[in-house]
């Protein structure tokens, strides 16, 4: 089981404000700067791209590098079209559900500030004729205007980015709730090992660099970048995958991960099994529990980006199990928040500076 002290009072205070914060791909960076504030005293030194992806440092001198990383950014939509009556069309800025989307509250952000609106939604009584599906031609924000020229003069134009305006919550005292623990989660767990390192007082005789990456959600693109201004030896990624144990998934096609039951370990080309051998060793040293799960072409994640760059970094893929994912209520359970970190420190503690991960030697 979990330490359930892993997982402080500060820690989850920093949680809330941090999910409860906007990180739309793209648009990062006030997230970023909350993500930055609380690593810095657990980190020597950091340092940023001219996209946003923040990397925090512990030894930076050290030659051989390893890199624990997580994603920061989450979906939104982009304004696209404002009719001549006021009611703003939508695009995707990555996996937004159109299908959710109705009688939702969002945030259109503008350099005014935030300009409130919703998804409307004919009344169920004007449907009787034909029931219509949500989708993108027919779903709209009204944020109480009569015309263009009104939405305009609030700030908003094609481009502004849009999210859902939903907090964090906990349910029965062990079930984590809100929009973008897909992978502001991951962000967390992350900042948690560089300060339980601190707090151990664990020294390291080897570089770690804890990278909050960002527009993961349209392709991988700032690992991609990162990875290549790191050249790292060792990359540990995480992210969350799918808890199937709700009504309407098929456990045949997507698997069989269940939340409360530990971390997902990824079987997979872009997982380099010496280290995800060195891991499930930490994981049975420690009575740390897991899952199993298999990829096919592609993880999916930026431990695809990682595994591809420069010359071919050793990486692997620790997941959280998540329901309802790209949601507004994306929802994980609390053990496997902690076992994750745990699973994560545990594994860069029995890192050796210049372990050699080849198959072939």
């Amino acid at each position: 089981m979990a330490k359930k002290d892993i997982i402080t009072k500060k820690s989850l205070d920093f949680l809330t404000k941090y999910l409860n914060n906007t990180s739309p791909t793209g648009f990062e960076a006030e997230g970023q700067k909350l993500w930055l504030s609380y690593i810095k005293p657990y980190i020597d030194e950091y340092f940023t791209d001219n996209y946003g992806t923040v990397v925090g440092v512990i030894n930076p001198e050290a030659k051989y590098k390893v890199v624990i990383e997580a994603h920061a950014d989450e979906i939104s939509w982009f304004v696209h079209y404002i009719t001549k009556d006021g009611f703003i069309y939508l695009r995707r800025n990555g996996g937004s559900d159109h299908i959710i989307a109705p009688s939702k509250r969002v945030n259109i952000h503008t350099d005014k500030g935030i300009v409130k609106a919703v998804f409307g939604w004919p009344a169920i009584h004007t449907r009787h004729e034909k029931e219509v599906t949500p989708s993108m031609k027919n779903i709209t924000l009204d944020c109480g205007c009569d015309t263009a020229e009104e939405v305009e003069a609030m700030g908003v134009h094609v481009g502004c980015v849009v999210t859902f305006d939903d907090e964090f919550t906990i349910l029965n005292e062990k079930k984590f709730v809100g929009r973008a623990l897909d992978n502001r989660i991951g962000g967390f767990m992350i900042a948690e090992v560089a300060r339980l390192l601190k707090e151990e007082k664990h020294k390291l005789d080897f570089g770690l660099y804890i990278v909050n990456a960002v527009q993961e959600e349209v392709g991988l693109r700032g690992a991609q970048m990162i990875a290549h201004k790191i050249k790292p030896d060792v990359a540990i990624i995480t992210d969350v995958c799918h808890d199937t144990q709700t009504p309407m998934i098929d456990k045949k096609v997507h698997g069989d991960q269940a939340g409360g039951k530990g971390p997902v370990l990824t079987y997979g080309p872009a997982v380099q099994n010496n280290l995800l051998k060195h891991i499930i060793e930490s994981a049975n040293k420690n009575k740390i529990p897991f899952q199993r799960a298999a990829a096919s072409r592609a993880t999916g994640t930026d431990t695809d980006a990682f595994a591809y760059s420069n010359e071919g970094v050793p990486s692997s893929l620790i997941s959280l199990p998540l329901r309802y994912m790209h949601t507004t209520v994306e929802m994980c359970h609390k053990d496997d928040v902690e076992n994750t970190i745990r699973l994560i420190l545990e594994a860069v503690k029995n890192l050796k500076s210049g372990q050699d991960f080849r198959y072939l030697k």
